[in-house]
């Protein structure tokens, strides 16, 4: 029963710094940053572009307080995460990522690097149907 402190205190030290970090965003995905302008959202079963652009900003907004104004980019497509180990993950970024056509187009998508957007448009993907109804609840 003594070594249940040390051991526990052990096992905290082992989870990387970035988990620490991480944010449960508005629709209960999680963002974990990369760097001050790259931040990596990751989903879940089923989890869409709507899902991911929504978290984007969320976090955007949340964590990196950006203005409504603000652009947010598809850093990185789809695929396996860096911050976590998985195979569904999205990095955004609040700079243009280098070398990408940033022209904003018509397809809501998470494969397009250089698909952007406003920080309050990616955020209206949080807000369901209903006039300003919710889908998504903090918990």
């Amino acid at each position: 029963m003594k070594f249940a402190l040390p051991a526990a205190l052990a096992l905290l030290l082992t989870i990387p710094a970035q988990t620490a970090l991480a944010y449960r965003t508005i629709n209960t995905l999680t963002a974990n940053p990369i760097s001050d302008t790259v931040f990596e959202v990751i989903g879940r079963v089923g989890s869409g572009p709507v899902q991911y652009w929504c978290a984007a900003g969320d976090y955007a907004r949340q964590v990196l307080n950006t203005s409504a104004t603000q652009r947010i980019y598809l850093w990185r497509a789809l695929g396996p995460g860096v911050t976590e180990q998985t195979t569904r993950a999205v990095q955004f970024s609040v700079t243009p990522p280098p070398d990408a056509d940033t022209t904003p187009g018509f397809l809501l998508s998470v494969t397009n690097v250089g698909d952007n957007m406003s920080s309050a448009m990616a955020h209206q993907y949080c807000l369901g149907t209903g006039a300003g109804q919710n889908l998504w609840r903090r918990g």
